[in-house]
C-alpha cells in the first residue's frame, strides 16, 4: 500500500508546476458545461429588449464576463490547491475532472 501512497504523491508532487494550467483547464469546462444555461438565463431576462441591447450583454457576458472568470477565478484556485499536500492533490485534481466528466456525461455535454 506504501507503494501505491508513493506513486500517487509523487504524481501530486509532479503535477505541481502545472497548477495554474490545471485550474484555467477546470475553469474552462466548468464553463462549457454551464456557459449554455447562463446564456439561456440571459436570453430570456433579456428577450424583450431591443436587439442592439442584447448584442452589447451577449458580448459583455462572453468576453468580459467568462474571461474575468478564467483570469480571476483560475488563479484562486491555483493557489487553493497549492496549499493541499501531495498526495491529496492527485486525488482532488482526478475526482474533480472526473466529476466534471461524470456531470457532462448525466447532462448529455458528452
Amino acid at each position: 500500500m506504501e507503494i501505491i501512497l508513493g506513486w500517487i504523491a509523487d504524481f501530486g508532487l509532479w503535477l505541481r508546476p502545472w497548477l495554474g494550467e490545471i485550474a484555467t483547464a477546470i475553469i474552462a469546462c466548468l464553463l462549457v458545461i454551464f456557459g449554455a444555461d447562463i446564456n439561456r438565463f440571459m436570453r430570456n431576462q433579456l428577450a424583450s429588449t431591443h436587439f442592439i441591447v442584447r448584442t452589447l450583454a451577449f458580448i459583455l457576458l462572453n468576453a468580459f464576463g467568462y474571461g474575468f472568470m478564467i483570469v480571476s477565478v483560475a488563479p484562486y484556485l491555483a493557489k487553493q490547491l497549492h496549499r493541499l499536500p501531495a498526495l491529496w492533490l492527485a486525488a482532488a485534481v482526478t475526482a474533480v475532472f472526473v466529476l466534471i466528466g461524470l456531470w457532462a456525461q448525466r447532462h448529455r455535454h458528452v
